[in-house]
């Protein structure tokens, strides 16, 4: 796991975060959750690749990307989540471990957003807990990794 590389992909409209409906998602800025996560993963002794892109065939481009340069996959997906097929074929392609993280509860939002094929590719899924879940999500990455 020593020098593990995690791939931290972040989908549509995150790149407004801290201005964009902060009661939903939080104050923090994508910024602030990125400068936290290189801390948190030097502490776990990884590194991370942290992108954020309002394409969807970028963030394919850079899953497919990943299975030559990456470890694992913390992926917040936005709104691609409950519709995009071809992240979930590039996430199957990987063969990479994946955890998909939420800012918010989708459980506890609208129906639509109750589904999510990212879901279908991933070892887990972290929602609700704000920046945090990134955090927490790399604390899961490198348990799998280990234990793998």
């Amino acid at each position: 796991m020593a020098g593990a590389t995690i791939l931290v992909l972040n989908g549509p409209n995150l790149n407004l975060l801290g201005v964009r409906e902060p009661a939903t998602y939080g104050p923090d800025t994508l910024a602030d959750i990125e400068e936290s996560c290189l801390e948190r993963a030097a502490e776990l002794d990884l590194a991370v690749d942290f992108r954020q892109s309002n394409h969807e065939g970028q963030l394919v481009d850079w899953i497919q990307e990943a299975r030559e340069n990456a470890d694992g996959i913390v992926l917040n997906a936005g709104a691609y989540t409950h519709t995009s097929i071809a992240i979930l074929d590039a996430l199957k392609a990987s063969e990479l471990p994946v955890i998909e993280v939420h800012l918010s509860n989708i459980h506890r939002r609208e129906n639509f957003r109750r589904h999510s094929y990212v879901s279908e590719a991933a070892q887990g899924v972290i929602c609700g807990f704000g920046a945090l879940g990134y955090l927490l999500a790399l604390e899961a990455m490198a348990q799998l990794i280990k234990r793998d």
